[in-house]
């Protein structure tokens, strides 16, 4: 026990994600399931973590691959069965570890029972489940223009499809097949709150809440702002952190999690968060989540165009929006760490090098994230430093966001190339690509032909070749998850940025209770020297990617995309 025992267990935790389509595949149909991955959970014990966080499995027509549900008490065939899913927990438990389900619950797919009957009449009992409204005024229902309010969905296009039979829209903030929930309705948030009841009494062991601050819409809808000549308006401001969301949230935690606090993990995907948001979130005394995924810093190298008109990152504002973070949530509230998910690029095509320096420049990333404070998160392959696919062009593509950005681009006259650059940099297909596990055709990943091609370079990226590699970036992930489990100053000691003006080196330092750590990466790919307090001079390397260098009268020398790793201890 440590004087830090009453800590919440999860800040000490580490997460793994796992996308299922693409982690592990036991029958050869080329889509991973349940099977596949309790066959690789002795991955996940030796690399460490404690949490899997498993993206759906539930029932789905996959029209966004299973973030549009069909039935929330049900695993889809092609994932296995209920009972293939109790096994899975079972033996994710026997390993010392927990599971977190993901929780899809601002929409559901237009083939969930609760939208069937919304839609087969206007004074049917779930009418008001959803989002219906009439045609705008003085429109034709189907005619342009005609939509209830000029949104436009995350995933391109009108935020409204037209029901023919009852002559009503209905409103889908990403795809047409997935319907917004109403949470205005008290019945919906019951059935929503039986639903997490239902899974907790079967043993998981918390929820990544899906978009969870969208579920408190503006009731009155309003318009949002064109931008260009487009006809179709943002809606965000209008949907993002709603005014009964906290409200919302707390009734949850009441209804579901009352009497089992300090079991679970609850963390919400927030995007557009702010910290301000964040802090009351996730302000323990006001029981809403335990930690949110915020976007700000994922988006910093977004252009003009938006995410898929990327320009290079500046490190410094990295530097000021994750210190930020930092600074905000350090006596309130609690931060998630990441830089991979099944919605992001991979990290080290993003952000590293993932040429010349790829193992250096994925486990440089890789420290300076993880010895922030907060709970990180791997994302399947990251921890073997999995890289962006090489799409060859539109036919490699799975992903509904790339494809209705696409066809709606090169629609209004941009160059399909141009386009596919965009696509090839950000799109999330590279995050889907199947996890690697050896040098053997389609990684180890399946006897089939997959659902998404494999990344021609595993055959010497993948996991069994860096096992027993020693610097292998594997082993590196071990290390820093082994840091946070053993010295109480990861977890919750204090932050400080340095060099916050720096455009290479990003510098930082944690303390708790005479126990200091100096983080340093040089995240460049050209040598680098930086001055450091003397005292330093004197510390012990706990952790180096490279060949540790020594600070000389207080100079550190930093070969390209060094990270560093120093601590001092004070007598008490």
């Amino acid at each position: 026990m440590t004087p830090h025992s009453d800590a919440p267990w999860w800040t000490s935790a580490v997460v793994y994600q796992v996308y299922p389509r693409s982690f592990a595949d036991s029958d050869g149909d080329g889509i991973g399931d349940l099977a596949g991955i309790a066959s690789r959970l002795d991955h996940l014990r030796r690399l460490g973590v404690d949490v899997v966080w498993l993206s759906p499995v539930y029932l789905s027509p996959h029209a966004d691959n299973g973030y549009d549900i069909a039935d929330y008490q049900a695993i889809d065939p092609v994932f296995g069965t209920l009972e293939d899913f109790d096994r899975l927990l079972a033996q994710v438990h026997e390993r010392g570890m927990k599971l977190v389900m993901d929780l899809v619950v601002n929409h559901t797919s237009d083939e969930h029972p609760w939208f069937a009957q919304s839609r087969s009449s206007r004074d049917n009992p779930k009418r008001d489940w959803y989002w219906w409204r009439p045609p705008r005024e003085g429109f034709e229902p189907g005619a342009p223009g005609a939509e209830p309010t000029n949104w436009e969905s995350l995933f391109s296009g009108p935020a409204w499809t037209l029901d023919e039979a009852t002559g009503e829209y209905y409103l889908h903030l990403f795809d047409r097949k997935q319907p917004d929930l109403n949470w205005e309705n008290p019945e919906v948030r019951r059935a929503v709150h039986a639903m997490m009841r239902w899974w907790l009494d079967r043993g998981v062991d918390g929820f990544r809440m899906d978009v969870i601050n969208f579920i408190s819409k503006d009731p009155a809808l309003p318009d949002g702002v064109t931008t260009g000549t487009g006809a179709l308006g943002d809606g965000f401001p209008h949907f993002c952190t709603g005014p009964r969301v906290h409200e919302f949230l707390q009734e949850m935690h009441r209804e579901v999690f009352a009497g089992r606090e300090g079991q679970f993990l609850t963390v919400g995907e927030m995007p557009g968060v702010t910290w301000e948001d964040a802090r009351l979130f996730t302000d323990p005394a006001r029981r809403e989540v335990d930690m949110v995924f915020q976007f700000e810093h994922v988006s910093l190298d977004h252009g003009p165009g938006g995410k898929f008109d990327p320009r290079p990152l500046d490190l410094r504002d990295l530097k000021a929006s994750l210190g930020r973070w930092q600074t905000a949530l350090a006596k309130t509230g609690w931060n998630s760490l990441y830089w991979n998910n099944h919605d992001q690029p991979r990290v080290v095509s993003r952000f590293g090098d993932d040429g010349r320096w790829w193992r250096e420049s994925a486990t440089a990333l890789a420290t300076v994230l993880h010895l922030h404070r907060g709970t990180p998160y791997v994302y399947q392959g990251e921890e073997i430093g999995m890289t962006n696919a090489p799409f060859a062009g539109l036919a490699d593509l799975r992903d509904v966001e790339s494809l209705n950005h696409y066809h709606r681009s090169v629609a209004e006259g941009r160059s399909p190339e141009d386009v596919l650059r965009g696509l090839r940099a950000m799109g999330r297909d590279n995050a889907r690509t199947p996890m690697q596990w050896d040098d053997t055709p389609n990684a180890g990943f399946t006897s089939g032909t997959p659902w998404i091609a494999v990344n021609p370079n595993h055959t010497w990226l993948n996991a069994a070749a860096q096992y027993d590699d020693p610097r292998s970036v594997f082993r590196h992930y071990q290390r820093l998850i082994r840091l946070r489990h053993t010295k109480p100053v990861v977890a919750l000691g204090e932050f400080r940025m340095l060099l916050a003006d720096d455009p290479q080196v990003y510098a930082y330092e944690r303390a708790l209770d005479g126990t200091r750590l100096l983080v340093v990466a040089n995240l460049g790919g050209t040598g680098r020297t930086v001055e450091v307090a003397p005292e330093w001079s004197a510390a012990e390397v706990v952790l180096s990617n490279t060949e540790p260098g020594k600070v000389h009268e207080g100079q550190l020398a930093l070969s390209p995309w060094a990270a560093l790793v120093l601590e001092l201890t004070t007598s008490a």
